[in-house]
């Protein structure tokens, strides 16, 4: 069962995986049916001498038998970049309620952008509020400008927040009222 777990697994990300997708399969139809890799959370390099890469219940198995004729080079191209793609991504997180499952919004999102109905993000530059002693006065006006959000960022806030924030508001002298709708505007 957890042998075609990992296969999965290792099928699933296709480019960069690859050469370990043959050193799996290849480890299976060798005879190995507890198929575990030791490799995936070090960094170290992979030598052709007797290094076990896969264990299992049979004596140690040299990488230039597993790998039917590859070279540990393409191992270790691979090894160093596996701890990065199996990390979690630092921010694309969206809270989920805990009664019905729906998406809620993350309030830090609410509190530091304003979203207008053209589906455009306005945020402040980022250290408009640090260290102003150190400043010069022309790079402080320059941070107290209000810029857009490119289309990711957009994207990416709008996952962020329900619908409810998405609606259109009017309120009284708005300053953003003449950049609600725009023409010709793909977001």
């Amino acid at each position: 069962m957890a042998t075609f777990a990992l296969a999965r697994a290792v099928r699933a990300a296709s480019g960069i995986l690859r050469p370990m997708n043959i050193l799996a399969s290849s480890a299976y139809q060798n005879g190995a049916k507890n198929v575990c890799l030791n490799s995936v959370q070090s960094t170290a390099h992979f030598s052709l001498t007797g290094t076990p890469v896969v264990s299992s219940a049979r004596p140690v198995t040299s990488v230039r038998n597993l790998t039917c004729g590859y070279t540990a080079t393409i191992l270790n191209r691979v090894a160093p970049s596996l701890p990065n793609i199996l990390t979690v991504p630092v921010r694309t997180l969206t809270y989920c309620s805990t009664q019905k499952g729906k998406r809620k919004t993350v309030k830090a999102v609410i509190y530091r952008f304003l979203r207008l109905h053209s589906g455009l993000w306005l945020r402040r530059r980022s250290g408009y509020k640090k260290k102003l002693w150190k400043k010069t006065a022309a790079r402080k006006k320059r941070l107290r400008e209000i810029v857009f959000c490119n289309k990711t960022q957009s994207k990416l806030l709008d996952k962020m927040t329900t619908s409810f924030w998405k609606r259109r508001n009017w309120y009284v002298d708005d300053p953003y009222q003449k950049y609600h709708d725009r023409t010709n505007l793909k977001v």
